[in-house]
């Protein structure tokens, strides 16, 4: 499915790069895995081929359809999200694991409008951070910038 030098996104981790696809002994039985870098993370992934489907890996988002699906998104009405915050903690993590695009930004989005009315709980400020990490890894890569230049570019847009 992924070739050697595919831009990739993994969930939870972020963009990387397929570097090598290796045979690895794992329990006795011998398979085929990607090795992805993880530039954002400083570290390196193996992914058994043949799972790509079951983790939600997908390419990275072409650069060109990147600024108006976050515009859009953005423009669109909030989700009515439950009220207790355990419940919605479970459904933006469900979001984030998905590998959707669009998905996990209306997890930034919701979480940023959540935090102009009130005060973001611990759980909800380190799903945001991280969500936005996430985020800022595949816009660095889809587009060629340095997360400082993807953290600026994300700000400017979330913040029109």
């Amino acid at each position: 499915m992924f070739h050697i030098g595919d831009k990739i996104f993994y969930p939870m981790h972020g963009a990387g790069i397929i570097e090598a696809i290796e045979d690895k002994d794992f329990l006795g039985e011998k398979r085929p895995y990607y090795i992805v870098n993880i530039p954002s993370k400083n570290m390196n992934v193996m992914v058994p081929k043949g799972k790509e489907d079951q983790l939600h890996l997908r390419k990275v988002i072409d650069p060109d359809s990147f600024e108006n699906l976050i515009s859009s998104l953005l423009a669109m009405r909030d989700e009515d999200q439950p009220v207790h915050p355990n419940q919605r903690h479970r459904i933006f993590l469900d979001k984030i694991k998905s590998g959707d695009f669009l998905e996990g930004v209306k997890v930034i989005r919701d979480l940023k409008r959540i935090s102009k009315e009130k005060n973001l709980g611990a759980a909800d400020k380190n799903m945001l951070a991280n969500a936005e990490q996430i985020l800022i890894s595949e816009l660095a890569m889809a587009k060629n910038m340095n997360e400082d230049q993807a953290t600026q570019y994300l700000d400017q847009v979330i913040n029109q």
